[in-house]
Parts: structure tokens; C-alpha cells; sequence
């Protein structure tokens, strides 16, 4: 690719691409392409100045030779240009509307736009009729009025900016509702890439998704996403459907039943024949879902907009009162021209979705806008270990093995058990296995998850069980062979254990090595600075462990070998105190008490039942998100209540100009409604500094 460097800071380039015109399509490309770079955090491709703004860490050559070896034929996948179409819809109908009334101004004679002016006034008008007939005193009532008025009044150019700003806020309103709903559906889509399927023989094979028909023959176990819809086969399921339906319980699903792409398998394992390949009518349903959902408000949001609905009564009141008090028509007009409701329910959604859509941004999909005013709220965060505090992605240190068997079979042993149930240390097994080249055969029988402890299956005859310590020896009362107790006890406590036992005798502990992520301790300080009082760590491991992991990241609390209810429990009564609880987590064992806390977060390596339980889902692999997170939530509730009182300060001002004749009602209505576009599109805007995005 020919491209040229515009503009150029530490950390940030602005680019040229020389080419005569991009397309909607080659700019998503490109973007696509940028995120795949080492380095790059954030990229922008513009198809109309086909420039690309790109922040980045590290070399700028290897950012400049990235962009030389572009070429628009490597990319395979077809662009989601949706988002892109979106904005253009919206960017001609702000167009349109600004160029229709600078026409209706400069070019049409009085008499027309006075007949332009009533015609618009028609739907606003009704709106406020309809209103009315239900019995209700809302904005719409107060807007048809004081169109009404002024066109009584013969005051047409007020009427008519009055109908034009309220369609450029309503245009707004909508532009930015849609590209928020767009920007959660895409972050809650699935991306799901392998799925495991029968074969004729019976056979379980792992195969890509793009390779599954209809009436394929697919396998999903407990913790997983049912990933085509279908028709359950065999197996006795309870199925996590809140994605599609909102239902907070899991559903129970026989042989027989309809299942959906995207629900998760809390309980049971199952065999599902496809009825609709490559997952079609996803996107729309997980659209529809986030428009009929409550969890879209906050509740600063709820309130304002009560607010703004009840305030309307006391602004026709006081209409009467400056008029039976002066007996002046136009400085009563004055109260009746300026409201807060306007603005109020304007600018307060728009905050909400703005801080939305700007997370998404930084790939934290948050599910509601409540749950940015809940991580505002917080005092307390629990922090599972594994995969949260620790790397994502742990690996094998070493296969410690017992009763004489042979180190590589039961590292291949475990992984044919653990690639059923992707968890960050079965994952961890499961690439040990493959950089050794261990190829399995799926020899053992039914494989059943027993949460926050382990797996059991069979294999010649014989039950194999692995997993925690508490479930090999306590649960499945499995011993260690003979003379090798000591060895056993002299196991490295610094690492994870995981044990597998072959009828019921232990035949290999797998240590996994866990890193500590370098950034934990500068977050958890950072968390404290920003109002985070209590942080406790809590985890199925070890005591020893547990207490080495505080002490590293400096976590004052914790508590080891706790079980899923526990934690649930341990929030429960954090509750009962009156605290505002985040949980972090990325397990099935976390889902509980993800579902308990005020504001679960999961991370998205994490178990497909933690995502879809979290209401934040975390889309980096590191914890400086949770510090981004957290920046956004407090701007966004600093902006809500200055928003608040600028709007009550500044209406409150225009009213009284008003009533003591200082400024006509046309003005006070032109500088109400210029404020509340102004204030609207200030909500627009982005929370964070220039520093930390793209301008």
C-alpha cells in the first residue's frame, strides 16, 4: 500500500493512504488489519479523507512496514461495514436537515415557510393531543403548546426554530441510541470458532464452525455456548437463555426441545442437530434484546427522566402565575417558552449511551448503562485469581508422575479430558499437549464437569478423575500409591496443582505455572486512589498460594479454597453492610458470584457462562481496563450531574430574564433550545482526554 505520514506525535500517527477512493469495505479492512498489529491500541480509518489515525506502543517502523505490506486481497473474511453504513445514514439526515432549513430561510418567500412552519408543527402538535387523551402532562404536551402559542402569536420564526432544533436533537438522539446498540450487539456477538462434532461413527471431532450444515450433529458440554441453533438431540440440559429472552433462571431442555446460538449450558451435557448453520439471526436478536432492555437506563438516567416528565405541570403554572401577576402575555410566554424537561430528557440518555459506546471503544462491553453508575458506586471489588490476577493463559511447568506411568500419556490423557471445558488452565494442558505434538484419540466415555472441582470419565473400564485436590482425594476418595507419600508432600507450593487419578490412585500432579500479571499491583493501587476501599482476593487455590499472590499485588484480604456459593455468600453479606459490590472473574466457578455482585465483570478469555452471566465483559488481556472502566463511569456521572445543574442554573436564568423583561420569549425560547443542542452534543463527546483516544 502507497501511503504517505501526515502528522506524527510519540505514539500516535496520522496517515495518508494515496489511492484515488476508498470504499466503505477497504476502510474496515484496513482497520481490521491495524488491530492485528503488535503494538497498535487504537486505529481509525476515515473511507472520506482516507486518512488513518493509529496509537501505538513500540517501533513506528514495524507500524510504517505493516502499512508498505498491506494489500487489500490478503483479507479474506468479508468487512461488517454496518457500523460505517450507520454513520453515513445518519450524517446525510443532519445534512438534509440543516440544508432544508437554511433553503426554507434564505429562499422562501413569508408566506411559504409560514405554511412550512404549520405543516411541521402538524405532528408535534398531535404528539401533544395524544399525550393529553391518555391522560398524561409530559414534554410533548409542552412542546405542542408553545409551537401553538407562537404560531397564534403569528411569532412564526420562533415556531419554526423551535421544530427545527427539536428534529436535529431527535435525529441526534436516535443517531447515537442506534450506534451505541450497534457498536454492544457486535461486542456481544459470538465468536465462537470451533465447535465439536459427531461424526458417523460416533466419533466427537473438533472442526471449524464455518464447516457445520444443517442437520450436523454437534456436541456442547456444561459451561459452554450452545453455538448454532437446533434441536436437542440427547441429554438433559438447564440452559442460561438471558441473551435472547432475559430470563434470569436457566430453562430446563430435553431431547426434543429448540435451542439458541448464544445461550449458555449451565448443567448437563447434550448433542444438538442443526437447524440454522453459521449462527444466521444472531445480530438481530442480541439487538432487539438491548432495545426492549431496562438495563439500558441508569438509574440517575430513570430519575432525570421522571423528573423532566413532572416538572412540566409546574411550567404551566408558572405561566398563570406571571400572568395573573402582570398580566403581561409575553413575559408569561417567557416561563412557557424555557423548560427543563427538554433538556433533562435529552441530555441525560445521550451521557449515558455515550459512555456506552466510548467503553466499547476501548473493548469493555458493558451491558446497561446502570452498571457504569454501579462500578461509580463501588467500595468493594472481589478478585477471583486464575486468569484474572494472573495470566489468562498459565502453562504447564512440569507433570510430576506417579504409580510408574509415563509423563507424556498423561499429559495426553488430561488434555483429551480438559478440551471439553475451556477454562484458563485446562487451556494451559491442552497447548502442552499440542507443542509436545500428543495426539488423543477420543477413547474415554462421557465426560461430566463437576463445578469448582474437576472432571471424571472413564477409560478402559477404568474411572478417571482429575482436577482439585479437595476433589480427587475428599469427594472421590482417591489415595496415592504406596512409598510415594513424600514425594507428593515435597510438591512445589508455588505453583497450581492439578491432579489426575486413574482407579482411584493418583497418576500424575500437572503444575501449572501461573504469571502474575506485571500491571496487578499498579491497578489494585490505582483502584484504591479512585474510591475502591476493600479489595479482596478470593480463590479455590491453596492457602500458601492464595497468600503469595496477595502479598505480590497487595491485596490485604483474602481467602483460599473457597467454593463458587462462597464467594456468592461473601457478597451477600457485603451487601447486608451496605456496600456496593464489583466482582472480577472468568470461570464457570466465578458465574454465581458474578450473578450476585452489583456489577459482575468477566474477562473474555474466560468460560462462555461467566461472559454471558458479567454485565461488563473485559476485551484486553490486561487489568488497566478495569482503571478505563472505572475512568469512564466517574466521568460519566460527573458529566450526568453537571449536566444536571447547568441545565437547572441556566433555564432557571433564562426564566427570570424573561418575566423581568430583560429578553423577549422568542429569545428565551431560541437560547433554551440552543442550549439544549449544545449541552446534548457535549454529551456526545468522548470522557477521556486527547491522550488516551483518538481525536
Amino acid at each position: 500500500m502507497k501511503c504517505y505520514i501526515l502528522h506524527e506525535s510519540k505514539g500516535r500517527m496520522r496517515i495518508h493512504l494515496n489511492q484515488y477512493h476508498m470504499t466503505m469495505e477497504q476502510a474496515e479492512m484496513l482497520e481490521t488489519y491495524l488491530y492485528t498489529i503488535n503494538g497498535v491500541t487504537k486505529a481509525k480509518v476515515s473511507e472520506r479523507t482516507m486518512n488513518a489515525i493509529v496509537l501505538f506502543q513500540g517501533s513506528r517502523e514495524a507500524l510504517i512496514d505493516a502499512f508498505a505490506g498491506f494489500h487489500y486481497e490478503d483479507i479474506k473474511d468479508e468487512p461488517d461495514i454496518h457500523g460505517r453504513q450507520l454513520n453515513h445514514e445518519y450524517e446525510e439526515k443532519i445534512y438534509w436537515h440543516v440544508a432544508r432549513r437554511i433553503v426554507n430561510r434564505l429562499l422562501l418567500p413569508p408566506v411559504v415557510r409560514e405554511a412550512v412552519t404549520i405543516i411541521k408543527a402538524v405532528p408535534f402538535i398531535f404528539a401533544g393531543l395524544k399525550t393529553l387523551l391518555k391522560g398524561k402532562m409530559e414534554v410533548s404536551v409542552l412542546d405542542a403548546v408553545t409551537i401553538s402559542v407562537s404560531m397564534a402569536q403569528r411569532d412564526f420564526p420562533t415556531a419554526s426554530s423551535i421544530i427545527f432544533l427539536l428534529g436535529l436533537s431527535e435525529i441526534l438522539e436516535e443517531w447515537t441510541h442506534r450506534k451505541t446498540v450497534d457498536d454492544l450487539a457486535k461486542s456481544m456477538s459470538l465468536n465462537i470458532d470451533k465447535v465439536w462434532m459427531r461424526c458417523a461413527d460416533g466419533q466427537e471431532v473438533l472442526v471449524d464452525i464455518r464447516d457445520i450444515n444443517q442437520e450436523d450433529e454437534i456436541i456442547v458440554h456444561t459451561g459452554n455456548t450452545i453455538p448454532l441453533d437446533g434441536i436437542v438431540k440427547e441429554g438433559d440440559i438447564n440452559v442460561n437463555q438471558s441473551s435472547m429472552t432475559g430470563e434470569s433462571v436457566a430453562v430446563h431442555k430435553k431431547a426434543g426441545d429448540y435451542v439458541y446460538a448464544g445461550t449458555v449450558v449451565e448443567e448437563g451435557n447434550c448433542s444438538i442437530i442443526v437447524k440454522a448453520a453459521n449462527g444466521k439471526g444472531r445480530y438481530d436478536k442480541i439487538v432487539r434484546m438491548i432495545e426492549e432492555s431496562e438495563k439500558m437506563k441508569s438509574d440517575v438516567e430513570s430519575k432525570a427522566v421522571h423528573l423532566a416528565d413532572s416538572l412540566v405541570p409546574y411550567s404551566f403554572l408558572g405561566t398563570l402565575a406571571v400572568y395573573l401577576c402582570t398580566r403581561n402575555l409575553n413575559k408569561a410566554m417567557a416561563v412557557l417558552m424555557v423548560d427543563y424537561s427538554c433538556a433533562l430528557k435529552l441530555s441525560m440518555p445521550i451521557s449515558v449511551l455515550s459512555a456506552m459506546k466510548e467503553s466499547a471503544e476501548y473493548r469493555l462491553s458493558v451491558k446497561g448503562g446502570k452498571f457504569l453508575e454501579k462500578i461509580h458506586e463501588a467500595d468493594t471489588i472481589v478478585f477471583d485469581k486464575t486468569g484474572t490476577l494472573t495470566y489468562s493463559r498459565p502453562h504447564v511447568h512440569s507433570i510430576e508422575v506417579f504409580d510408574h506411568h509415563d509423563p507424556d500419556e498423561m499429559l495426553r490423557l488430561a488434555a483429551c479430558l480438559e478440551e471439553h471445558f475451556p477454562h484458563s488452565i485446562a487451556n494451559a494442558v491442552v497447548k502442552e499437549a499440542e507443542r509436545r505434538n500428543l495426539i488423543h484419540e477420543e477413547k474415554h466415555s462421557k465426560v461430566e464437569y463437576v463445578v469448582a472441582h474437576g472432571i471424571a470419565s472413564s477409560i478402559d473400564g477404568q474411572k478417571v478423575v482429575i482436577g482439585s485436590y479437595h476433589f480427587i482425594f475428599e469427594d472421590e476418595k482417591c489415595i496415592i500409591p504406596q512409598g510415594e507419600e513424600e514425594r507428593f508432600n515435597s510438591l512445589p507450593e508455588e505453583y497450581s496443582h492439578l491432579h489426575l487419578a486413574i482407579g482411584g490412585r493418583l497418576a500424575a500432579v500437572i503444575l501449572i505455572e501461573d504469571a502474575i500479571r506485571p500491571e496487578a499491583a499498579y491497578v489494585i493501587q490505582n483502584l484504591r486512589k479512585k474510591g475502591i476501599r476493600n479489595i479482596v482476593l478470593m480463590t479455590g487455590d491453596s492457602y500458601r498460594t492464595a497468600e503469595a499472590v496477595a502479598k505480590m499485588v497487595g491485596i490485604e484480604e483474602f481467602y483460599a479454597e473457597v467454593l463458587p456459593e462462597e464467594k456468592a455468600e461473601y457478597i451477600r453479606k457485603e451487601h447486608a453492610q451496605g456496600r456496593k459490590v464489583i466482582m472480577l472473574g472468568d470461570g464457570i466457578n466465578d458465574s454465581v458470584a458474578l450473578s450476585e455482585a452489583d456489577c459482575g465483570i468477566a474477562v473474555s478469555d474466560g468460560a462462555a457462562i461467566a461472559r454471558e452471566i458479567a454485565d461488563v465483559t473485559i476485551g484486553n488481556d490486561n487489568l488497566y481496563d478495569l482503571l478505563t472502566l472505572k475512568d469512564i463511569s466517574d466521568a460519566a456521572m460527573q458529566r450526568i450531574n453537571n449536566n444536571y445543574r447547568f441545565i437547572m442554573s441556566f433555564n432557571t436564568a433564562l426564566i427570570l430574564l424573561g418575566v423581568f423583561g430583560v429578553i423577549t420569549p422568542a429569545l428565551a425560547a431560541y437560547l433554551h433550545n440552543t442550549s439544549t443542542l449544545a449541552i446534548s452534543m457535549y454529551s456526545m463527546t468522548n470522557l477521556l482526554s486527547e491522550k488516551e483516544r483518538i481525536s
